[in-house]
């Protein structure tokens, strides 16, 4: 199942999601290839305001926010408690989680189609599968798995009133949103561990690859005879990794880039938020050979500020490289049959074929190309 477009406006390439129009059927709108994000914003509210004055268009939106009004009003103290728990630091990105998922909403909308029963038949499985879970979380006391159930049921509600044509891109905004939860306290716990010692490995070895005399007892870091820098559960990176994961995933929706870059950034969040936690530990012991009082009371309070822009920042190398590892179809090599012209230079792409006296040349799409 595919994501919608960049959210962002590239003027590159029209959307993926326009199809080809349906006798009786609204069809995605064609997005401008110069729109700024205001007029991106301007026209979309139009859009909307000209789609809720049809009846066909209005009535699943009614249907869709009051069964959605319902869901919060049912799961209203779940939903407390995973506002309380963004008071603790490892959860304060959950209050911009919903806000994204809004956002995104909005953004990808598209005119509703037909809703057919098998849409309706999946969508009410989903609901019913939700609330019979919470049944049994509620029996044993569940209360974090009992809060998750809000999503599928969410998703559910979606894909009952507005069909396939509304999940398909309603499903990924709304699956995002069970990163405003907060972990198991079982998960925490098998992770907390786990990550501490991950975290003291991976920074001795680094202090002694730099060449400091270091080494490991347990999840402290001896350096030289005296100094014992001690590593935390707050230093275990598992704050840096539920916000670094979230973001990296956001990124991936709105990044309109292909699936296997996709999969390779979604697979890289973890790896780079233990490679960034691992540097601020590293950087802090080094600090600690120069000046204890500096580490303590200055780099150490405030490296924490300077993590999440530098996990952000390799993000962003990656997709540079990714991006320059497979040449686009606007640059590929084009064909020219017997010297004449490429054959698709119209277009700014053309496909080789099998054709006698064939040359390649480069499609350029400010010009025509020159044969080889």
């Amino acid at each position: 199942m595919s994501t919608p477009a960049s959210i962002f406006p590239s003027g590159q390439r029209p959307d993926p999601r326009l199809r080809p129009e349906v006798a009786g059927q609204p069809t995605a709108r064609a997005v401008p290839v110069d729109e700024s994000l205001v007029e991106g914003i301007r026209r979309r509210l139009g859009d909307w305001a000209a789609d809720l004055r049809d009846t066909e268009q209005r009535t699943p939106w009614i249907v869709i926010a009051l069964l959605t009004g319902m869901l919060v009003y049912s799961y209203w103290p779940g939903l407390l408690n995973a506002r309380s728990s963004w008071d603790n630091p490892q959860y304060s990105h959950g209050w911009i989680v919903p806000l994204c998922t809004a956002a995104l909403i909005f953004w990808w909308r598209q005119p509703i189609t037909a809703v057919t029963a098998s849409a309706r038949a999946t969508g009410l499985g989903l609901l019913v599968a939700s609330f019979v879970l919470r049944l049994v979380c509620a029996r044993f006391s569940i209360v974090t798995i009992d809060m998750y159930t809000f999503v599928p049921a969410l998703a559910g509600v979606f894909l009952m009133a507005g069909g396939w044509s509304v999940f398909k891109w309603a499903w990924a905004p709304i699956a995002t949103l069970i990163f405003m939860y907060p972990l198991p306290d079982e998960a925490t716990r098998y992770l907390l561990g786990p990550l501490q010692t991950l975290a003291t490995m991976m920074s001795t070895y680094a202090l002694q690859t730099v060449g400091l005399d270091a080494y490991r007892e347990g999840n402290k870091i001896v350096l030289g005879e005296s100094q014992v820098l001690g590593v935390v559960d707050a230093c275990s990176g598992l704050r840096m990794l539920t916000i670094f994961v979230w973001l990296a995933l956001m990124i991936v929706l709105i990044g309109g880039g292909e699936w296997w870059e996709n999969l390779v950034i979604a697979a890289s969040a973890i790896p780079i938020a233990l490679i960034v936690n691992a540097t601020r530990i590293t950087v802090t012991g080094v600090m600690y050979t120069i000046n204890p009082e500096w580490a303590e009371k200055i780099f150490h309070d405030w490296a924490g500020y300077f993590m999440m822009p530098m996990a952000l920042g390799l993000l962003f190398l990656l997709q540079s490289i990714l991006k320059c590892m497979v040449v686009t179809e606007e640059l590929a090599p084009a064909t020219v049959v017997g010297g004449g012209r490429p054959t698709a230079m119209a277009a700014g792409i053309a496909k080789p074929t099998r054709s006698g006296g064939v040359v390649s040349v480069v499609a350029r799409p400010d010009g025509p190309g020159t044969s080889g």
